[in-house]
């Protein structure tokens, strides 16, 4: 039997690899700071974005009022003491039309003063202005009635026109509030067309006074 030869001094052969399919491990994969620094920068965005809206949301707050009522009755606070002491006894009162609006209010108030027949009848309104301001328009305004006469110390500002001797309208800004009030005579005939009543009435060219005086105790009383 011939048995394999013995190799003296040979190169001797290194151990088998052994082959396996399962792979090594991988390193750690490194995190992407600019991913976490992206996703920071949209959540600020966000919360950003949403404090923005919730304050466009806030309502604005409006005008001040100074003080003025947003409801009343005018035929009642308006007393016009003054100038019943000049035109007679206060007869009767009607209450004109209002408006009652989140951006305006206004209150009218037409009482008559001495013979109901032959006396005067006046016209007082209220306007409260609670979103826009009155002031630029004013004085236009008071132009294109003919009232050209300013008053001082009265509101922001005043004018007046005597209406030729027949009465006088006056017409007030306070901040928010325009107020007008307005005194005309009535003319009462009879059947005949003759006037009844008193034919001479007295002397309106100072009327401007007593409408100032009742004028200013209404503000005051309208902001109580």
């Amino acid at each position: 039997m011939i048995s394999e030869p013995e190799l003296v001094g040979g190169v001797g052969f290194d151990a088998p690899e052994v082959l396996t399919e399962a792979r090594p491990p991988r390193p750690p994969r490194a995190r992407r700071p600019w991913l976490w620094a992206l996703g920071g920068a949209v959540l600020a965005s966000a919360v950003w974005g949403g404090g923005l809206y919730a304050y466009g949301q806030k309502e604005e707050p409006g005008p001040d009022l100074g003080g003025y009522a947003s409801e009343v009755k005018l035929c009642e606070v308006a007393q016009l003491k003054a100038l019943g002491g000049i035109l007679g006894k206060r007869s009767q009162d009607g209450d004109g039309l209002g408006m009652d609006d989140p951006a305006v209010y206004e209150a009218s108030c037409s009482p008559t003063f001495g013979d109901p027949d032959a006396g005067y009848s006046a016209s007082l309104t209220y306007t409260l202005h609670k979103v826009t301001d009155p002031g630029p328009e004013f004085a236009a305004r008071a132009k294109y009635y003919d009232l050209t006469t300013p008053i001082g110390g009265l509101g922001e500002a005043a004018f007046f026109d005597d209406r030729g001797g027949e009465g006088g309208e006056l017409r007030v800004l306070d901040g928010q509030v325009e107020m007008a009030l307005s005194v005309s005579r009535q003319y009462s005939t009879d059947e005949n067309g003759n006037p009844l009543g008193n034919s001479e009435p007295p002397d309106l060219s100072g009327i401007d006074v007593p409408m100032t005086q009742d004028m200013l105790a209404l503000m005051a009383a309208l902001k109580k």
